[in-house]
């Protein structure tokens, strides 16, 4: 894996938030664009409730991750170590969201400390490397 495989992640998971809301609109008929958080915040349905919230956690998550990645390439990490962080934290997203949607509150939260584990080897290495 190389540096790139690590940037092709960030984008990815630039973009992972947008397919979660993507399916919460999705999910119920008669989405109002004209007041999308207003629309979100009187529905009821669950699947929607659970999508909307797996976007906002997408969102919270990104910002920490691609810190990470960037810092750690900028103190030298390995690059194939940033790359393998970066693929699993991915991976650990998408599988939170779809455990988020699916209603699998064990799954989620493994899957999303699992992520946050990365981010945390990610910033830690960064550190490391610096020190």
């Amino acid at each position: 894996m190389t540096l790139s495989t690590a940037y092709w992640c960030v984008l990815i998971a630039a973009l992972l938030p947008y397919c979660w809301v993507a399916l919460a609109k999705a999910s119920v008929p008669r989405y109002n664009n004209r007041d999308p958080r207003g629309w979100i915040a009187q529905q009821t349905h669950p699947r929607l409730k659970r999508a909307y919230n797996a976007h906002l956690n997408a969102l919270e998550a990104f910002a920490p991750f691609a810190a990470g990645v960037v810092l750690a390439q900028l103190a030298g990490v390995v690059h194939d170590r940033i790359a393998m962080l970066a693929v699993a934290f991915v991976a650990l997203r998408v599988l939170h969201g779809v455990a988020y949607v699916a209603d699998l509150a064990w799954l989620r939260s493994l899957a999303w400390f699992g992520a946050l584990a990365c981010v945390v080897a990610l910033l830690a290495q960064a550190a490391l490397s610096i020190a």
